[in-house]
């Protein structure tokens, strides 16, 4: 029994503009992240769906929120879609990691996925977090039509775990706010249909940071 699963990244953050590493800490969507999330919602109000899930950070909710006025599903809050926790770094731009905590970007995206983060996740257990979520969900609800609503970082490692792209390849996967990516976990494993498609929106918004 095949489920298929609708992926989004929520829209552009007030944090997303300014480069400030977000994880766990949260900040508002900016006026084109809820234009983005209102457009994402149109195109997927032609689309049925049967649960509509959001990650329970409030960057996350507000898009769903959003996108829920237009496709009428109620939105169920869930945790395990959390973005990764930088620890000391949420909040930060590049140049206050440098002054604050000497040598800690370098460590955030480090092609090492054990390297430890102070506070945080390392990539590898954040990679298996995100492994372990969607295919809990994909059997949760299977051969059901679900919409999520999600992170950058988890898009990342869902489209490494879908495709088997391993954490030591440095090469970026797209991951624009608001995107739209679809995927389908059958029998023989996961198929991506989709990915960083992006038509629905103005040209020009598709801003990538973190």
């Amino acid at each position: 029994m095949s489920t298929r699963l609708v992926v989004i990244r929520h829209g552009e953050t007030e944090w997303n503009r300014a480069s400030r590493v977000q994880g766990h800490g949260d900040s508002p969507l900016t006026a084109e992240g809820l234009a983005q999330a209102q457009a994402v919602g149109k195109r997927l109000a032609n689309e049925p769906f049967d649960h509509l899930l959001s990650s329970d950070l409030g960057r996350a909710l507000q898009t769903a929120e959003a996108i829920a006025a237009f496709t009428g599903n109620p939105v169920k809050s869930d945790a395990r879609l959390r973005e990764r926790c930088y620890g000391v770094a949420e909040g930060l731009t590049r140049d206050e990691m440098a002054e604050r905590h000497p040598g800690l970007h370098p460590m955030l995206w480090h092609t090492n996925p054990d390297h430890p983060v102070p506070g945080g996740e390392t990539r590898r257990a954040f990679h298996e977090r995100v492994g372990v979520a969607f295919e809990a969900l994909a059997s949760e609800y299977a051969g059901a039509r679900v919409l999520v609503v999600c992170h950058g970082g988890v898009l990342a490692n869902l489209y490494r775990h879908a495709t088997g792209v391993g954490l030591a390849e440095t090469d970026p996967i797209p991951i624009p706010n608001a995107g739209y990516n679809a995927l389908c976990r059958l029998d023989s494993g996961w198929q991506v249909e989709v990915w960083a498609d992006t038509a629905h929106l103005p040209p020009g918004a598709v801003p990538v940071a973190r």
